[in-house]
């Protein structure tokens, strides 16, 4: 039903457009507090819809193709930010048995022992006995957290009153939201260095995404850059092999990255990058700002539709130019 629309809104040559689509996680099982995250199921149940109606190719060698003007119609490519262990354990097999490949762009600050920020306030409003948190200190005084839904809701304000400090104060805030929580160490979600040799042995492409996943509009140039060449370089080393790949860490294009930040991410050896602009790319895309969106729906022709809503956009990364 929907390979005639898709091929229209996305045809061969030279007047190609490239979905791509992020995801982070996969859960074996539901999370109540985590909703939006896909289980094994769903994510297999998505990625046989996208098989059927799509040509699936590497983000590497799609963004050669886009530029070259040699993509199929219905071009689309698969990416994971971060580096949990998840993608590897339960979204690679799935990939693999569907003959499906992906890009996964990993933070290497947190592989092995790791957690990120954003993971440590959620296990610490996940693990704490107590019914509420006062949270004045970062502007949301008395936090209630007797039933899940005040969890699920003291989790989303959390990481929105903290996700754009400089990365100094955010540890610091939420080292204290671990500490008025009364929780314990975080889990260890991330994944381990031979987890990301392993994807590269399954044939999945390896891109950077920083060491400590910052928002690179507070930090200073030199860090910014830093933190972009030595991901790449850990990466190298892990995989043997170059990578040519960049994700901007939360990805909004103006408020998270700027024009700076990508030409600093050419000057670091990459050849393509990718925000979390919704839209999808064409040739006269900016190749170092590709735009990715996430369809989170869970019904056939609910995510079909809101696919071929992605490819009527008009991109949203101009702004930064």
């Amino acid at each position: 039903m929907l390979r005639i629309p898709l091929s229209l809104m996305s045809p061969a040559g030279s007047r190609a457009r490239l979905s791509v689509l992020i995801y982070h996680r996969v859960l074996p099982v539901a999370d109540p507090l985590l909703p939006e995250l896909p289980t094994a199921a769903e994510f297999e149940r998505t990625m046989r819809w996208v098989k059927e109606w799509f040509n699936v190719l590497p983000l590497g060698d799609a963004v050669t193709r886009l530029f070259e003007g040699t993509l199929p119609a219905r071009a689309l490519a698969i990416t994971f930010d971060d580096g949990y262990a998840d993608n590897e354990e339960i979204a690679a097999p799935i990939l693999q048995r569907l003959g499906l490949g992906a890009t996964f762009f990993v933070s290497t600050g947190f592989l092995g022992d790791g957690c990120m920020w954003n993971d440590r306030v959620i296990e610490a409003l996940r693990a704490s006995t107590r019914d509420h948190l006062d949270l004045a200190a970062i502007g949301l005084g008395r936090v209630p957290l007797v039933i899940t839904d005040d969890r699920r809701r003291a989790i989303h304000a959390v990481l929105r009153a903290v996700k754009h400090l400089a990365p100094q104060p955010r540890l610091a805030a939420v080292a204290d939201i671990e500490r008025l929580a009364g929780v314990g160490a975080p889990p260890r979600p991330m994944m381990q260095p031979d987890q990301v040799r392993r994807l590269r042995a399954l044939g999945m492409d390896i891109g950077g995404h920083t060491v400590t996943h910052p928002i690179l509009s507070r930090l200073e140039p030199e860090a910014a850059r830093q933190e972009m060449s030595l991901g790449k370089q850990t990466l190298e080393q892990i995989i043997q092999a170059p990578v040519d790949l960049f994700a901007y860490p939360n990805g909004v294009p103006v408020q998270d990255y700027g024009a700076e930040h990508a030409a600093l991410v050419r000057e670091c050896g990459f050849k393509a990058a990718v925000s979390t602009a919704w839209g999808a790319a064409s040739r006269t895309s900016d190749r170092f700002q590709l735009p990715r969106f996430t369809p989170w729906d869970r019904s056939r022709l609910r995510y079909g539709l809101r696919l071929l809503d992605n490819l009527r956009r008009h991109e949203q990364v101009a702004a930064v130019a």
